[in-house]
């Protein structure tokens, strides 16, 4: 099982998380490319000390929306989103490559993650922006949602993952981040949640029901409070349930 993070989301003088304790637990950074957070000192940096742990990279891309965080959702033509997309990917592995390594996967970050599951239009700018750049990539998704769709139809393979700190509705989608119980405020739930996605592939839904979640990797957010921490605890349950944590790539 991959245990990822949202790594390098802050921008000049201010540092969100750390980012260097997070490495030293999870398997995939998922690193922001400066378009919602991020920074090319922060990317080069970032991408250093992944190499240095052996800990795979992949590109966090998301909407132009600093202020936002990009967690508001943007309406784009396919053309801009494809390139805003491609932009981001390729300048997050011109550092990676600085660094010995490179972009091993793409991820979407914030309201463009949750847009791309279910817009057909947004979805195929990004996985557009992926083939063209590199059809090798993975793209790292929802599971059941477009994004996986497309990416499958478009010969790229789709890796879903599922959320240790994050609320889930019973139809598989998260908790849209201005609801109540969007985030999992409880550290043995999200501990717990960890290790029913990797054992049992599913997770509880707000109303209580069961929701199957086939995952190949588990997300915990970088700027969840206790982020360090959790992820040590995460990664312990994981391991004491019999789970081999290594990157999907």
């Amino acid at each position: 099982m991959d245990l990822n993070a949202d790594l390098g989301e802050g921008f000049g003088v201010w540092r969100l998380g750390d980012d260097e304790a997070l490495l030293d637990v999870v398997t995939s950074a998922n690193v922001a490319c400066g378009f919602h957070a991020g920074d090319p000192l922060t990317m080069r940096r970032i991408c250093a000390a992944a190499a240095e742990r052996a800990v795979a990279v992949g590109a966090q891309v998301g909407y132009r929306d600093l202020a936002g965080f990009g967690r508001r959702r943007i309406d784009y033509r396919f053309d801009e989103l494809r390139d805003d997309v491609l932009y981001q990917l390729a300048a997050l592995d011109g550092f990676c490559r600085v660094a010995g390594t490179r972009v091993r996967y793409v991820k979407p970050h914030g309201a463009l993650y949750n847009t791309a599951c279910v817009d057909e239009t947004q979805a195929a700018a990004v996985v557009a922006a992926v083939a063209d750049y590199d059809p090798a990539l993975p793209v790292l998704c929802l599971p059941g949602s477009v994004l996986g769709q497309l990416a499958t139809g478009a010969g790229l393979r789709a890796v879903a993952e599922g959320f240790a700190d994050r609320g889930y509705l019973p139809d598989g989608r998260l908790v849209p981040r201005s609801d109540p119980g969007a985030l999992l405020g409880d550290p043995d739930r999200v501990v717990g949640q960890a290790v029913s996605l990797a054992r049992r592939h599913s997770v509880t839904a707000t109303d209580g029901s069961i929701v199957a979640c086939p995952v190949e990797s588990i997300c915990l957010h970088g700027d969840t409070p206790g982020a360090v921490e959790l992820a040590g605890r995460i990664r312990a349950a994981l391991r004491a349930d019999g789970q081999r944590l290594a990157a999907f790539v």
